[in-house]
């Protein structure tokens, strides 16, 4: 009737109302009407293949865009699939919104169709997670959602939304739309407290600056790069920070990382925070004398596993403008010259040469470097790399550079495997509506890549065109060639599963044939020769994706490490 709305819609104003741009997900019963009124909004909706996919894709947007993106799935399981990604996000600290269609209320405790505890499922996973008991109330429970989603450290929300609160239907004139909220409130460091972290800073002996991804996604590159151009301060990317300044930047000491970790004595955090990324702050990876200056958006992160000097609580651009203009009237100039960055030069130039040999070896089957490498030849310096495995993505975060802030994504905090195809499919869904005319490059393991394959397809029918170059050394960190695999399968084996060791993949797996499928174009390369040229044909293709299956050898490796991956020493 004229004057009226049901849930779906009221649902989807609500969304549109609060800046809510994206929504991915798999639709069906109850959530079919609500999808269908998503697009009618302007609200961009992806169909996915899997609900996991859809988190994840919607995370990546929230975290590109400071906008939540929002994952609709169905009742029950479809549901439960995404808790995965609400752990993702919520580890992350992205903005996600998940909404979740449920069995009619009047039918709950009868054994209704998937009648599951939905938001006592998601509440450990999320900042916020309920259900509007009635239409009226729908609006303000969006904007609650937006609001914690995005307000202090970001994170996951779960709405939960009965299929006869979708089909009810109210007079429009009953419904108050609250005002799209404004951006999060932004709080600075008291002047006292940056004055007493450049003075920590000016007496340092062996200083160190590390980037995280808290820096990245408070839009902090430029203050930044000021500060790191304005002190000559050696400083250190998260594998998400990758970007805020440049990886090439003369700065940069990445290649150095367990010597800066181990010996520095004044530490400036700007948006990392002190959790197993960063080995907890603890001997033998950090000096066990080390002072620690931590900006942070929670206070609450504070004095984790390690003390903190000097705590700066606010917004990291704005602590890092403060910090910068201080600098404008209280230099602080680390020398060149000093022994700090004597010793971290020696470290990078001996860590360089010890990747040389495998750089340089191209015979196949294939290493790591050595792809790796030439990948990073071939595709646009301002690509978007997506990057997810095991040794594929912490040899990529070695050496596929980033020279832009948010210009990579990979398994991040909760260190996810799964989610390399929705991270792309949002960041080339972003290029593609924003015109931004970057590429997309998705590198994965081919184990990475068996959990969300077939979210391809969603790439071929939305014409993203990502570049999915897959490194296949046939298993889980590694697994076995041909040969091997024939004689250990072979005979008469009554069961094959008790001679197929558990980490292994069918040798030879023929992913690119993904492509196939859709219309599009797989490589299957052996060779340096023959990923260049897949690569170049990749590079030209701007309408829709290409997968690149490059074979490694499957016993490959990085380099010889000092310290286990974590943070247990070898002693």
């Amino acid at each position: 009737m004229a004057g009226e709305i049901d849930g779906a819609n009221l649902l989807a104003k609500s969304l549109k109302e609060q800046g809510v741009k994206y929504a991915f997900g798999v639709v069906g019963i109850p959530v079919l009407e609500t999808s269908v009124a998503l697009q009618q909004t302007g609200i961009k909706f992806i169909g996915m293949r899997n609900e996991q996919a859809a988190a994840y894709a919607a995370q990546a947007i929230g975290y590109l865009t400071q906008t939540p993106g929002v994952c609709l799935v169905v009742s029950g399981p479809g549901v439960l699939h995404t808790l995965g990604g609400l752990a993702n996000a919520q580890s992350n600290c992205w903005p996600l919104i998940v909404v979740g269609g449920s069995c009619d209320r009047p039918l709950e405790e009868l054994g209704a169709f998937q009648e599951t505890q939905q938001v006592e499922s998601t509440r450990l996973f999320t900042k916020f997670a309920a259900r509007p008991q009635t239409l009226q109330r729908i609006p303000s429970y969006v904007e609650k959602a937006v609001k914690l989603a995005t307000y202090g450290r970001p994170g996951a929300c779960y709405l939960d939304f009965p299929r006869d609160l979708l089909n009810s239907v109210i007079a429009e004139s009953e419904i108050v739309y609250p005002k799209q909220l404004p951006p999060p409130p932004v709080s600075v460091a008291p002047q006292s407290e940056i004055n007493r972290a450049l003075d920590l800073l000016r007496k340092a002996e062996r200083p160190l600056v590390i980037v995280g991804k808290g820096a990245a996604y408070a839009r902090a590159e430029k203050n930044v790069n000021d500060f790191i151009r304005a002190t000559d301060l050696p400083y250190l990317p998260t594998p998400m920070g990758k970007g805020v300044v440049p990886d090439d930047h003369p700065n940069c000491v990445s290649p150095a990382r367990s010597l800066s970790l181990q010996k520095a004595d004044v530490v400036l955090l700007l948006g990392a925070r002190v959790n197993w990324m960063l080995h907890f702050g603890q001997p033998p990876r950090f000096n066990p004398n080390v002072k620690i200056i931590q900006v942070d958006v929670v206070p609450e992160e504070f004095h984790q596993n390690i003390p903190t000097e000097v705590a700066l609580a606010g917004d990291v651009n704005a602590i890092s403008a403060q910090l910068v203009e201080t600098l404008a009237n209280s230099k602080l100039q680390f020398s060149k010259q000093s022994t700090w960055w004597a010793d971290l030069q020696k470290k990078i130039e001996l860590n360089k040469k010890s990747v040389e040999a495998f750089v340089k070896d191209t015979s196949p089957p294939l290493n790591y470097y050595a792809t790796l490498s030439t990948i990073q030849e071939l595709i646009p310096e301002d690509s978007i790399i997506v990057n997810e495995g095991a040794n594929t993505m912490d040899i990529g975060r070695t050496v596929l550079l980033n020279r832009q802030p948010r210009h990579r994504l990979d398994a991040g905090t909760y260190g996810t495997m799964g989610l390399g195809y929705g991270f792309a499919i949002a960041a080339a869904l972003r290029c593609q509506e924003e015109g931004l005319g970057k590429r997309v490059v998705c590198v994965q393991g081919d184990s990475a890549v068996g959990f969300g394959g077939m979210e391809i397809e969603t790439m071929f029918r939305y014409k993203l065109p990502v570049i999915s170059i897959i490194i296949n050394n046939n298993g889980i960190y590694g697994g076995l060639d041909q040969d091997v695999w024939n004689d250990i399968r072979g005979g008469n084996v009554a069961d094959l599963a008790l001679t197929s060791p558990p980490n292994c993949l069918t040798p030879n797996c023929r992913y690119d044939k993904l492509a196939d499928m859709c219309g599009g174009q797989g490589f299957y390369c052996e060779t340096i020769d023959q990923l260049k040229d897949a690569l170049k044909a990749a590079v030209q293709e701007t309408n829709k994706p290409t997968i690149i299956n490059v074979m490694i050898s499957s016993s490959a490796q990085r380099k010889q490490q000092d310290f286990d991956w974590l943070t247990r020493s070898k002693i």
